[in-house]
């Protein structure tokens, strides 16, 4: 978005989900005194295209506690001058902003960036001036190669000193004048190309001071402010590290029981939480754990009528022990949830639970407050449908109801008893199913109260829904991640991810099976296609999770043909699982997330590139996490040091046959040499390859882990 106002019309603050950003700061970047002055001409620099924004600011884009927030625009002027860019930023508690530059990338693009250490909105502004002061050094060097007398030129540098320093505080006009004066008393000796030369300052030489980098930064900072542009006020949402990072496991408790006999319990949950830390699990999300209706509950794989001691679906949620915010007395009682939560927190694990705002027809709000749902004609409450299915079991909410305050404020009571008790994370059902402006409003509420809070949302549904919710404060997003298996899909797909203005504001979650999706591909790929799903799922994206322990005991027979339902599903029945299968994928489950852990660069989605393959049954690709970020001024932060971290994975997308190819690497890309020698390590089988330059070739086997 391209600003073209002076600075010091923007002095009001303005508001980004109720998180406003501190002033634009008084003094040399904007107004100077209260002196009269002539009216000045509009300021020249034009600032457009910046990123990260979303929707020309209206949402904040997202990042994460450790974030280094990369910020770029595009920025130039009219004619040849040179142009001066800074970057504004604060924490929006704070009232006063720090200062960072940005650099030329060429082609009037500039980029700088700023670190996020705490929770909540940030605010950023772009800031540009034309740089005199540059333009006369650079136009310098030039004369001096011509051998031109510069006698006069000294003196117009001398000038654009001191007028900087009129603008300065006493400390840097001290300084100023005093370069000023040094070059004043120096006509004429400015003559050969040696002394031009960019000679460090402090060398006793006129050019050494003309051309001392620490002179440009101190004029930099005092430009004519009637000559600076400033972009608008950008926010940036930082949420905990998890929001950009984390394996997630799906698991019922009604089936987490050792003993076939009888269903599990949330003690059998918690007996299982060392078996989740071995798999290096950082989300254990939970299906709806509350009373379960008996008015038209479901039967066995969704039959509309249910028996006696079929158990029916965890998503019809309330009956006479309860509500959202009671515990199914099968499963155990608020007590034992709240042991859960704990118990968990010491491995290390958030426990996620299941807001589906929705009421099975035993619902007390039904009989409380009928006047929250949607009725036909004759009086009775509509129940949910899509078109052919019908949900007999599931009463929607009337988010159109005159009662629609009341509503509102029971659902956001209801997140807030879970949080009370300890839950941070939520797993979101079918979101586009109620209204945006309701979304945006609790997720800002909930946020303003507990910043460290996290949403996934689980909208399968169309691709600009699904962007929209992630900019009205989603933190992570279901994806399309397992209907994407050619290599044309993924590649396009996870480009469009990482590489474009979407990145801004939505953080994927890749799923490769769900207790709804079973895809054709894990119904007969066999082991080969859980293995190759786990691992792409695993390092293209930065969060991932699997339903258990159906993923790792390749649960694959669909109910029907044709069908992405499970036979067998654990949504209308109590399942029991044999961890000690041999043919069990933990372990491999385990090895995949000890490396995520191990390797910095698959804690982000920002670094993946494709790799050209000459196969297209194999997929190429990296991450990285180099140690270089660009600089900013002020208190840097103190770093240990790190080694270059570079990841590059190769997938065979064939589960049944053997294939091979020719990686084609950008070595560029990954900060490897173009022609020397580099040790490959492959971290599953812990073996070591030597490879040379960016042409090496690949041969995998699908029968082979």
């Amino acid at each position: 978005m391209a600003v073209g106002r002076p600075a010091r019309a923007r002095q009001a603050s303005r508001e980004l989900d109720g998180a406003a950003a501190p002033p634009l700061p008084a003094g040399p970047w904007l107004e100077v005194g209260d002196r009269p002055r002539a009216a000045a001409a509009p300021p020249r620099p034009v600032i457009g295209a910046v990123r990260p924004q979303v929707d020309g600011g209206r949402y904040p884009a997202k990042a994460a506690i450790g974030d280094f927030v990369a910020v770029e625009a595009d920025v130039f002027v009219d004619g040849h001058d040179e142009l001066s860019c800074v970057l504004l930023y604060a924490h929006a508690a704070e009232r006063s902003w720090s200062r960072a530059p940005l650099r030329a990338l060429g082609n009037d693009r500039w980029q700088g960036g700023f670190p996020v250490h705490a929770l909540g909105d940030h605010h950023f502004v772009i800031q540009a001036a034309p740089d005199p002061f540059a333009s006369w050094r650079r136009d310098l060097r030039a004369r001096v190669a011509v051998h031109e007398d510069l006698s006069g030129e000294l003196a117009v540098g001398a000038a654009l000193l001191e007028e900087a320093a009129e603008r300065a505080g006493a400390t840097e006009r001290a300084l100023l004048l005093e370069a000023a004066g040094a070059l004043r008393r120096a006509p004429g000796r400015l003559r050969a190309p040696v002394d031009a030369s960019p000679l460090p300052g402090g060398d006793g030489t006129v050019g050494g001071l003309v051309f001392d980098e620490l002179l440009a930064e101190l004029v930099r900072r005092h430009p004519d402010p009637d000559q600076v542009t400033s972009s608008q006020t950008f926010a940036v949402r930082v949420e905990p590290e998890l929001a950009r990072f984390g394996t997630w496991y799906e698991l019922f408790p009604r089936s987490a029981s050792p003993d076939p006999s009888r269903p599990g319990t949330l003690a059998d949950v918690e007996a299982r939480l060392g078996y989740l830390a071995h798999l290096g699990i950082d989300v254990l999300y939970l299906p709806p754990i509350h009373p379960i209706g008996r008015t038209h509950r479901k039967g066995p794989d969704g039959a509309p009528t249910a028996g006696p001691d079929d158990p029916g679906s965890p998503w019809a949620i309330g009956a006479d022990e309860g509500g959202h915010t009671a515990v199914h007395p099968d499963l155990g009682t608020l007590a034992d949830f709240d042991r859960l939560v704990a118990a968990a927190a010491e491995h290390g694990i958030a426990v996620a639970l299941d807001l589906a705002f929705q009421c099975s027809p035993d619902h007390p709000w039904v009989r409380q407050h009928p006047e929250w749902f949607r009725h036909r004609p004759d009086g009775s409450i509509r129940y949910a449908e899509n078109p052919p299915k019908k949900y007999e079991d599931i009463y929607p909410f009337d988010f159109d109801t005159p009662a629609w305050r009341d509503l509102w404020l029971a659902l956001l009571d209801v997140v807030r008893f879970w949080i009370d008790r300890g839950v941070k994370v939520f797993r979101v059902d079918n979101p586009h199913t109620k209204p945006f402006p309701f979304w945006e409003w609790l997720i800002r509420e909930v946020k303003g109260e507990h910043p460290e809070v996290i949403f996934l949302a689980e909208a399968f549904t169309r691709p600009k829904v699904m962007q929209h919710l992630a900019k009205l404060g989603f933190s992570q997003s279901y994806t399309y991640f397992a209907w994407r298996s050619a290599k044309w899909e993924l590649e396009q797909y996870f480009t469009e991810l990482t590489r474009t203005e979407v990145a801004d504001y939505f953080r994927p979650n890749l799923w490769p099976n769900t207790p709804d999706i079973l895809t054709d591909e894990l119904q007969f790929g066999g082991t080969p296609a859980f293995v190759a799903r786990l691992v792409l799922a695993a390092t293209l994206g930065a969060s991932y999770g699997i339903y258990g322990p159906a993923f790792e005991l390749g649960e694959h027979v669909a109910r029907e043909a044709g069908s992405e339902e499970y036979r067998g599903s654990e949504k209308y029945a109590v399942r029991h699982w044999d961890l000690e299968r041999p043919d069990s994928l933990a372990e491999l489950v385990a090895r995949v997330n000890r490396i995520r852990r191990d390797h910095p660069a698959l804690h982000h989605d920002s670094t993946l590139r494709f790799h050209h393959v000459d196969n297209d049954q194999l997929i190429a690709y990296s991450k990285t996490h180099l140690v270089e970020e660009p600089r900013y001024l002020g208190p840097q932060p103190a770093h240990e040091p790190r080694e270059p971290d570079v990841v590059v994975v190769v997938v065979n997308l064939d589960h049944h046959h053997v294939q091979s190819g020719w990686v084609d690497l950008d070595l560029g890309v990954l900060g490897l040499p173009p022609d020397g020698p580099y040790l490959m390590h492959d971290l599953l089988t812990d073996a070591r390859f030597e490879w040379r330059g960016p042409h090496n070739f690949v041969r995998l086997d699908p029968a082979v882990v």
